[in-house]
């Protein structure tokens, strides 16, 4: 494992020194002798499979060094001061067309190496192989079908191992702004599930959005760490205002505690409740702007309280971003964020390789927790500022992309959650890097 830190340390900071940003994307056609072949349909459905790699590394460095040596809140730049492999990344992909209304098959598969895995592992397929740094797992493995179904833009499903769609910030580095996350993209909304999502166009304005799973980062069986499911609906308004603007409302319930920490029952029925809706505003061909607003509510986060009832937590969260081009290259970016944990149970630092899973799955882990919870909660704000500079290489780099940042996080009613509880804040800098082939 050692070997293994050290090879991604080198390449990642290889490809910095050199000039290469941290993610790449580029595609090519396994089977490209096929795309023109139209003798049958599975030559031309052959012929549109595309195989991308891409690479992303980076570094926040913390002037306060930080004990024991973490970015308190930051899970892909946890660790302070040091460079990181976060991704090396395999995707083969058939996509399908949504605005084709008639029968399609698909499908998804990318395989991902790095320090990001750590926390995007699914209980019970890929969370106990691995306890170093730099950890593998299915990122995607689902099968995508196309239904021209109900109206004349049909319906779309996705069924196997899923990106959870909530939320403005994904795994991806290329389809978000900044290195970091947002603490709601962090806390309040899940990351990867096993189950099926379907997206029904009703109308050129209207989608719907609905699905069932078996939980957040859990599979079937003894691997789930309760015994019931949860599931999403949701919709989309699209091409408002114009054509400018786009709204995203998505929701979700179903118990997502572990029955070894809080017990069977309370496990099964305690309800967790997600609420996110977004908002995207294309100003100008320049200028865009994203607002983002999220309440979380677990009914058992802390099991059964002082006269039998459910014991819950809170947290409400409002992000926003600005995005502005400055040339083809270069653009300006801009993320404020408002979290609010009311019981200071959701933001904590999982100090470990495996601590975050086995958070979730109930078995221990070593947490460094927020605030003491008799502080009646803690009100986080945080400020990122960023370039990102992404240049037309050709020559088969499909994406090539640099992403410095500075960010400033603050305990908003004087709490001391940073810096190994020093400080009611902290600064970082720093950035990451993309290539893709």
């Amino acid at each position: 494992m050692k070997s293994n830190r050290k090879l991604g340390c080198f390449l990642v900071i290889t490809s910095m020194l050199c000039g290469l940003p941290a993610i790449a994307r580029a595609q090519v056609h396994v089977f490209s002798g096929l795309r023109h072949d139209s003798s049958t349909g599975l030559a031309r459905w052959l012929g549109d499979i595309t195989l991308s790699a891409q690479i992303e590394g980076g570094i926040m460095a913390n002037p306060a060094r930080p004990q024991p040596g973490y970015n308190y809140g930051d899970f892909l730049a946890d660790h302070a001061n040091q460079v990181q492999l976060n991704q090396a990344e395999f995707t083969l992909n058939k996509a399908i067309d949504p605005t084709v209304n008639r029968y399609q098959v698909g499908f998804t598969l990318e395989g991902m190496y790095g320090s990001d895995a750590r926390y995007y592992q699914v209980l019970g397929i890929s969370d106990r192989e691995w306890n170093a740094r730099y950890q593998l797992i299915p990122a995607q493995a689902h099968m995508d079908v196309h239904l021209p179904w109900l109206t004349r833009g049909g319906l779309d499903m996705q069924a196997g191992i899923l990106q959870a769609p909530m939320g403005v910030e994904g795994l991806d580095p290329t389809s978000r702004p900044f290195y970091t996350l947002a603490y709601t993209s962090e806390y309040s909304v899940p990351f990867q599930h096993v189950g099926a999502m379907f997206n029904w166009h009703v109308t050129p304005m209207v989608d719907v959005t609905f699905g069932i799973d078996t939980g957040n980062q859990t599979s079937f069986g003894h691997a789930d760490n309760n015994s019931a499911p949860a599931g999403y609906f949701g919709f989309n308004l699209n091409r408002l205002a114009h054509g400018r603007l786009r709204i995203v409302e998505l929701s979700r319930v179903g118990p997502e505690n572990s029955w070894r920490a809080i017990g069977h029952y309370e496990a099964d029925h305690s309800q967790r409740f997600w609420n996110d809706i977004s908002a995207y505003y294309q100003v100008n061909d320049r200028l865009n702007l994203t607002a983002e607003f999220n309440y979380l509510h677990d009914e058992g986060t802390r099991g059964i309280g002082a006269r039998g009832q459910f014991a819950g937590v809170d947290a409400e969260s409002f992000v926003s971003f600005l995005s502005y081009r400055i040339n083809r290259d270069l653009t300006f970016n801009y993320r404020g964020e408002i979290y609010r944990d009311n019981n200071n149970a959701m933001v904590a630092t999982f100090q470990g390789n495996t601590s975050y899973m086995e958070a979730l799955a109930g078995t221990g882990g070593t947490v460094v927790p927020g605030p003491s919870a008799s502080s009646h909660g803690t009100t986080y704000g945080e400020m990122t500022l960023g370039v990102s500079y992404r240049p037309q290489l050709g020559h088969h780099i499909g994406v090539f992309m640099l992403r410095p940042e500075i960010r400033f996080d603050r305990a908003l009613n004087g709490t001391m959650p940073f810096n190994g509880g020093r400080n009611n804040g902290m600064f970082t800098f720093g950035g990451d890097a993309v290539i893709g082939f």
